[in-house]
C-alpha cells in the first residue's frame, strides 16, 4: 500500500489512541453546532437519556452535559478515551448524570427503547451511516431522535484527487440529499440537515493538532509508523484546504418514526 494512502485504519490504535487523547476534539465540530443541532430537539427532561455513541473524550458530549438535564452515556471503544471522558466530566461536575463507558458500536450493550435521544459526531462512519441508522434505531424509544454528523459531498462533481482519497478514507460519502434519503429508509423524519462551518475543521480540529504532532514526532523519534500516521494526518488537513469547497461533515437530525411497517 502506497503510504500516502494509508488510513487510520491501518496503523497501531494504540498510536491513534494516544495522539488523539491529546486533543480536545476527535474529529470536526464546536460547541456552537452542537448547541445548533440541540435546538431542534424539545422536550428532554431529567428523565431522559442520551447515548453519545462514539463519544471520543467527549468534547461534544460536555456541551449536551451543561445544556440539557439529562442522564447521558458515552461509549467509545478505547478505554483511555473513556478515562478521559469521565475526569471532563468529573472537572465539569457533571459525574452524577454524565457518564462514559467502554463500548463497541456495533454490539451496544443497551436495552430497546432505552434513549430519547441519539447523538454521535465524527463518528458513525466507523460502522457505516445506513447501518448505524439502522442499528440503532432499535435503542430509540418511539420518536426518538438521532442526531450524528457524517461527511458528505457538497457538489455533485469533485476534482479526482479529492474523490480518490475520500475513496480511500471515507468510502461511504455521498451527498446530502443521498444521505437524508438514507435516513428515510432507515425509518427516521428528517427533521434538519446543515452543512458544519468551516471553522469546525481550522479553529477546532486541525489547529490545535499542531502542537500535538510536533511533540509526538518527539517522543517517537525514529519511529517511521509515527512519522507516516502525522504525514497522513498533516495531508489530510492540506487537502481539505484544497478541497474544502466540495465536501465537509453536516449534521443529520431524525425522529424515529412510529408504527413504521415493512413495505
Amino acid at each position: 500500500m502506497n503510504n500516502e494512502n494509508k488510513t487510520i485504519s491501518d496503523f497501531d490504535l494504540n498510536m491513534v489512541c494516544e495522539y488523539y487523547s491529546n486533543v480536545e476534539r476527535q474529529g470536526p465540530g464546536s460547541p456552537e453546532m452542537t448547541l445548533r443541532a440541540l435546538s431542534f430537539i424539545d422536550n428532554l427532561t431529567e428523565k431522559s437519556k442520551i447515548a453519545d455513541i462514539g463519544c471520543g473524550t467527549g468534547g461534544q458530549t460536555m456541551v449536551l452535559g451543561q445544556n440539557t438535564p439529562c442522564q447521558i452515556t458515552g461509549v467509545d471503544f478505547f478505554p483511555d478515551f473513556v478515562r478521559l471522558f469521565n475526569q471532563n466530566a468529573q472537572s465539569r461536575n457533571l459525574q452524577d448524570r454524565v457518564k462514559g463507558i467502554v463500548g463497541d458500536m456495533a454490539n451496544l450493550p443497551f436495552q430497546e427503547e432505552e434513549f430519547d435521544l441519539i447523538w454521535s459526531e465524527g463518528a458513525i462512519y466507523n460502522i457505516g451511516f445506513e447501518r448505524g441508522l439502522n442499528e440503532w434505531r432499535k435503542f430509540l424509544k418511539p420518536g426518538g431522535i438521532i442526531a450524528v454528523t457524517e461527511m458528505s459531498w457538497f457538489t455533485e462533481e469533485r476534482p479526482a484527487e479529492i474523490r480518490k482519497f475520500m475513496q480511500q478514507v471515507e468510502p461511504g460519502i455521498d451527498t446530502i440529499p443521498v444521505k437524508v434519503a438514507q435516513m428515510q429508509r432507515a425509518g427516521y423524519i428528517p427533521l434538519a440537515t446543515f452543512i458544519l462551518p468551516e471553522n469546525c475543521w481550522t479553529e477546532h480540529f486541525f489547529a490545535p493538532q499542531a502542537t500535538v504532532q510536533e511533540a509526538f514526532l518527539k517522543k517517537h523519534a525514529g519511529n517511521r509508523a509515527a512519522e507516516e500516521f502525522i504525514a497522513g494526518e498533516r495531508r489530510h488537513k492540506a487537502l481539505y484546504d484544497k478541497y474544502k469547497a466540495y465536501h465537509g461533515y453536516a449534521f443529520y437530525i431524525g425522529k424515529k418514526m412510529q408504527g413504521m411497517t415493512e413495505w
